[in-house]
Parts: C-alpha cells; structure tokens; sequence
C-alpha cells in the first residue's frame, strides 16, 4: 500500500461520518479504492440526497457535483477534487440557446405540447430551464421512464443534450419520428420534419461512447466468436443496433456480473470501467469494445483527493445560486421520483 493510500485511509478514518466520498465508475482504480459508494449517476445522486455527512467529496465530474450540491441541505458542502473535471457534452447545450431552440420548437409543432427533459449530463441551468417548464432530468438507466412520464403529459419530446441517448430511448420505445436540432444548424429548425415529430433531441454528444463504432463491434465478434458485446446508449444507434444489449452504466456492470462463468463479454464503455471489471471477474473475459477514456473523470488523481480530504479548502466547494438551485431541485426531484 503506498504512502498516499494511507494517507486517504487516515484522513477518512479522522473524518468518520463526517465524510461520504462518492466515486463515479469510471475514476481510475486508485481513487476507487477510497470510495464510500461506487456508482452510476443516478445511484451517486441518491446517495447524496439521503446523506447526513457533513462533507461530501465528489470524484466525478462538474456536473455530477453540481446535482449532488442541490440535492444535499444547506450544512453540508459538496467538494470537487479538480474543478477542471468538466463536461464537453454538458457545455454543448447553453441554456441561453435552448431556450431560443424550445421556443422555435413549441411553435414548429403548435397545437401539441412539448415537455422537456434533460440528460443529468448538463449544465445546472439547463436542469433549472427544464425545472421551470415542467420537464425532468434523467440518466441513462431511467431515460425510459422518463420518456414514458412526458409523453403522459404531453405530446412531443424535446430531449437534450444527448442525441444518441435521447434518440436510442425513443427507437426502444418505438418511436421513429425523431428530429435532430441544432442552433448552430439553421437548416434544421426550418425542417419541414420539425412540425410532425414526437422527440426533438438535440445534436450533442459524448465523445467517449461515439468513438466506438460498427466495424469495431465487427473485428470484436470475429476476434471472440460467441461473445456479448453490450454497450451504453451513448452509442450511436448503429453501433446500439449492432450490440446484443445496450444500458446505463450500471446496467452494463450488473450483466458482467450475473454473466455465467467461462462467458465472455465484449463492454463498450469507458475504458477504465471495462479494466476494473475484468479484474473483479478473473473467471469470465472481460474486453473493450475499443479502447476510449474519459480525461475529464482522469483529473481526479489520489493526491487531488487527499488534498481535498486534509484542507477542505472552500476553492474546492461546488455551490449553486439559490434561485437556479430551487428549479433545478424541482427537475431533479422528479428524477428521483421516477
């Protein structure tokens, strides 16, 4: 064990329940080692809505910390090891120009009613953009539901700011009438397609999960003959298509895990989460889809986290103005629901 793993031991040892430290699946081994709850999105925001710990250390990404800050009351503090661990995707969707894209939408399709929902993967304004219209967050284990909940009340989608997960949900319910849109695409808000659709998505994505491609699913089931290749809606639709099953993150650790012994399983997912499940499942193989890291979730390094445990420095705190905090909860909450 290294001099800075006992060092974290001993400052969460110190701390006690003082402290929770959630941990994203696709943190590196050694600050998953650390960790009070290793989960998905969803499960770590669950785990800081129901925390009484005084402190808690997000090892994620901005945007993660954000949800955890809204949800959690206002004595405790919500701590980002590296406040550069950001979102590409969550920065492709502004809330100033969602707003402009809602409006053009809602006219598009009048008399029928659009409700919102945003991917947990975004910026905290545009979740109080959704809180606001009566929309929903979700992740990708309950984008479904979530889809489910606003076609109840109402009749079109407009899903941001993933395409592929919003687009992938609407094909697994069915739903093929789904417009991609874009600000910086004029051409795309005069679709005559616009005025039918029942789910606008807007054209953002995850850099990680479309790196895999079709070929790659190709090459893995003539190299493995017999394996399942499963992969997380971020995908493309071709490359879900071409998977034998596709979820959350997870979605993807629990099929690992109930996998029989001796079976082999082909992850399309980040590269970090793959590498750990094969070392906790020696008796299956465990492979990449393809090799693809997220250097956003890699910034939280043990001696960023270790810092944060020994200074509780205010520079690390994640905090969100009240007026945004109040309708972003309200979207949240939901999700929670849901």
């Amino acid at each position: 064990m290294s001099d800075l793993t006992h060092r974290i031991e001993a400052l969460r040892r110190r701390l006690g329940r003082e402290l929770l430290l959630l941990v994203h699946h696709y943190q590196r081994p050694e600050v998953v080692c650390h960790a009070d709850h290793v989960g998905d999105s969803l499960e770590l925001a669950r785990q800081a809505s129901g925390s009484t710990a005084k402190v808690i250390v997000f090892c994620g990404v901005h945007f993660m910390a954000e949800t955890a800050s809204i949800l959690v009351s206002s004595d405790q503090k919500v701590l980002l090891p590296d406040h550069r661990a950001g979102c590409p995707m969550a920065d492709m969707a502004d809330a100033a120009d969602v707003e402009q894209v809602w409006q053009v939408v809602r006219d598009s399709v009048h008399p029928r009613t659009v409700i919102p929902i945003t991917y947990v993967n975004s910026n905290v304004e545009l979740k109080a953009f959704v809180g606001r219209h009566g929309g929903t967050v979700c992740t990708s284990s309950n984008a479904g539901k979530a889809f489910d909940w606003a076609r109840a009340r109402g009749d079109v989608v407009f899903f941001v700011p993933d395409e592929m997960l919003g687009t992938n949900t609407a094909h697994a319910r069915g739903i093929r009438n789904v417009v991609a849109v874009s600000p910086h695409e004029p051409q795309t808000l005069r679709n005559d397609r616009l005025a039918s659709a029942d789910v606008v998505v807007w054209k953002g994505y995850c850099h990680v999960h479309t790196h895999f491609t079709v070929k790659d699913v190709e090459v893995a089931r003539q190299q493995y003959p017999g394996a399942r290749v499963i992969v997380h809606p971020e995908c493309t639709p071709e490359v879900v298509d071409a998977s034998d099953s596709n979820g959350s993150t997870g979605f993807l650790v629990e099929e690992v895990r109930r996998a029989l012994p001796g079976s082999t399983l082909i992850v399309g997912t980040e590269i970090n989460l793959v590498q750990r499940l094969s070392t906790m499942f020696p008796d299956r193989t465990v492979r990449p889809l393809a090799y693809s890291l997220c250097p956003n979730m890699y910034r939280i390094t043990p001696a960023k986290v270790a810092e944060v445990l020994e200074t509780r420095d205010p520079r690390f705190e994640v905090t969100v103005s009240p007026d945004v905090a109040q309708e972003a909860r309200l979207a949240l909450e939901r999700m929670l629901t849901l």
